[in-house]
């Protein structure tokens, strides 16, 4: 029977964890094969030339980075992540409005801060880095992400539509994981408009 861990809400990184207990890490595993076929319409160069700095500090509103399409916010999380970057990664994650509850973006008063949740999330940061990262890294990735289609604001990014340093993340997670095959394992990112601009809010990953 496969085993579903999904859902996890990535606005502090409250799955990564599970994540990396669940994928764990190995040197001992294969280098990942390069991904094929898709033209990326995003990349960590094209994301970091969109980014806009702002100081506003209310939690509603978007400040700091600000990404044009889902791909561009996928694409600068991951970057943030493999270049174990948190506070950066931080900016471009979000909790979509719930009910009465507004939207809820990474500003940089929130992500400079040391509550016991962004302690956390930058914890939790350094562990998916692990896994994320490529065996053979320079610490400055190239990150592709190929277009996906986006429906009521909200886009599914799979992980074998991004592309580190010429490999799929899937492909990536896979060889930094003990017992794994290809197949098992099933990432995706959520990402989500929020007032004209793109955040990470949610990271799903199915193991079985």
């Amino acid at each position: 029977m496969s085993e579903r861990y999904g859902n996890r809400t990535v606005r502090w990184i409250a799955g990564a964890a599970v994540v990396a207990a669940v994928v764990g890490v190995t040197g001992c595993s294969k280098e990942a094969e390069s991904g094929e076929g898709e033209k990326p319409v995003a990349n960590s160069s094209t994301a970091a030339g969109s980014e806009k700095q702002g100081e506003d500090s209310a939690a509603s509103k978007p400040s700091g980075p600000r990404q044009a399409t889902a791909e561009d916010a996928v694409a600068t999380w991951v970057t943030a992540v493999i270049k174990g970057q948190p506070k950066q990664a931080c900016l471009v994650m979000a909790d979509p409005a719930t009910g009465s509850s507004p939207a809820k973006v990474g500003t940089p008063s929130r992500c400079n801060g040391n509550t016991p949740e962004v302690r956390e999330m930058r914890e939790n940061v350094g562990k998916l880095r692990t896994s994320f990262t490529p065996k053979q890294s320079t610490g400055d990735p190239k990150v592709d992400v190929a277009r996906v289609p986006a429906t009521g604001g909200k886009a599914v990014v799979p992980a074998d539509k991004v592309t580190v340093d010429g490999q799929t993340l899937d492909k990536v997670i896979l060889s930094n994981s003990t017992g794994l095959k290809a197949g098992q394992l099933d990432v995706k990112v959520e990402a989500t408009e929020i007032k004209d601009a793109w955040y990470v809010t949610n990271l799903d990953f199915n193991l079985g």
